[in-house]
């Protein structure tokens, strides 16, 4: 690691809120360094927040700059294998992330969170519950606030979502517990294969104190063998599920933590998502049990299977989070209504294989309503798919058909970019569509 004495110049690569969080902190900690920003996008967000003496070229990555650096800090939405980021590694230049810079500045324990999917959810659930168990805490990273921005809270705990793209760049984060969820097909077209990705996420397992695996998922689990590790999953052993009459329980061994039944998050998904909070907090030596109340009060992420809407007992769901097949498979997995199930799918595909939809779709009784970029793709999935050129046209025709028991759900399986700037503007786009058809229904 290269001691900050020796760094007069910093490239920061991509703009943003994580790059003027990036700025920010080195103009905060590190004054005397020279710093250049470049962004390959003509009018990069946040250009007219850069502080005076930032140097800052726009429209494409200045080779020079990145050859003559000390350090580069880089977005983590730039691919490491970009051409001039590449050259620059090979050239000797020490190219490091947001999550690198605040794990060299941080003295405070964290909880770090992966996963294909999930972690948003399990990232703000394990920091309210940390907060309701008395902490004052930092909840961050690939959500919410920026890591650095974390670091003026002087927090207690910091509690971090971080993202495969985020750990190829950090070598140095120290964790009281870190977690592998689980690994789905995302992002093949940035890795690969599933084995890069996962290699990628198993970073976050460097130098933590606790590791929490998947134990239904062995590529969750990390290489090195002397970690001291914990498992969560669906059966009786270690942090599981039991039942009991009738009733799913939440376990900590032996021992019932909550019924699945007194949560208001809804899902077979959402059950493990609580059960790996409560663990997650014990092996951080936070006492869960404090903040019970808090886990059955708590609504979920926005986005996320959300009930946005409902009248004359129809349902509008915004899952909108669901940016991959695996997401869509949670969201589906145990899902019980006494009507159709109208699903929107559709967006950008990534590349992703959506066949694995075929078989959950034949059980349920649905209308499978197609739009976006790779929306054609998923049309040989069901008998009732039937594309349509936008979200809009889509809850026109069918809110006419709507009856009693019937859900209408957007879990489109695919990334947002053809049509929205994000997944959080296409759910807001849906919630305002739901609000208004929703009463037109009766």
């Amino acid at each position: 690691m290269e001691r900050w004495q020796d760094i007069q110049q910093v490239v920061v690569v991509g703009l943003g809120i994580t790059g003027l969080s990036v700025v920010n902190h080195l103009r905060k900690y590190h004054p005397t360094l020279t710093i250049q920003v470049m962004d390959s996008r003509d009018n990069p967000p946040g250009a007219e927040q850069l502080p005076q003496g930032v140097a800052l070229h726009t429209g494409s990555f200045e080779a020079d700059w990145l050859m003559q650096a000390d350090l580069v800090v880089c977005n983590p939405g730039i691919a490491l294998a970009t051409p001039e980021i590449h050259a620059a590694m090979a050239n000797g230049v020490s190219v490091i992330g947001d999550i690198e810079l605040f794990a060299r500045a941080n003295d405070k324990p964290v909880i770090a969170i992966t996963g294909s999917n999930g972690k948003s959810t399990v990232t703000d659930l394990t920091g309210e519950m940390a907060k309701a168990a008395g902490l004052s805490v930092g909840v961050g990273g690939n959500i919410g606030f920026p890591a650095l921005d974390l670091l003026e809270l002087d927090a207690d705990l910091y509690v971090l979502e971080l993202s495969s793209f985020q750990l190829e760049t950090t070598s140095s984060l120290k964790t009281q517990v870190s977690t592998f969820l689980n690994l789905s097909e995302d992002h093949m077209d940035r890795y690969e294969g599933m084995a890069d990705y996962a290699e990628a996420k198993r970073r976050i397992f460097l130098h933590a104190e606790h590791v929490l695996v998947n134990r239904d998922e062995p590529e969750t689990y990390p290489t090195e063998t002397s970690l001291a590790l914990s498992t969560f999953g669906f059966d009786a052993k270690q942090f599981g599920m039991q039942v009991f009459d009738g009733r799913t329980w939440l376990m900590d061994g032996d021992a019932k933590i909550l019924a699945a039944d007194k949560l208001s998050i809804v899902g077979k998904h959402n059950w493990s998502n609580a059960l790996v909070a409560c663990a997650l907090l014990k092996l951080a030596n936070i006492d869960y049990r404090s903040a019970l109340e808090c886990l059955k009060s708590y609504r979920g992420l926005s986005h996320r299977c959300q009930v946005v809407a409902e009248q004359a007992n129809v349902k509008w769901v915004n899952d909108s989070k669901a940016t991959n097949v695996a997401s869509t498979l949670a969201a589906l997995s145990g899902l019980a209504l006494q009507g159709t199930l109208y699903l929107l799918v559709g967006g950008v595909g990534k590349g992703a294989d959506f066949s694995e939809l075929a078989t959950p779709l034949s059980r349920l009784n649905v209308q499978l309503c197609c739009f976006g970029l790779d929306g054609e793709a998923f049309l040989p999935l069901h008998d009732s798919a039937r594309y349509f050129a936008s979200m809009d046209d889509i809850l026109a025709e069918i809110t006419p058909k709507l009856k009693q028991g019937d859900m209408v759900m957007l879990s489109p399986a695919c990334a947002s970019f053809d049509q929205f700037a994000n997944f959080m503007a296409r759910g807001d786009h849906f919630t305002d569509l739901a609000e208004r058809y929703s009463a037109q229904v009766s």
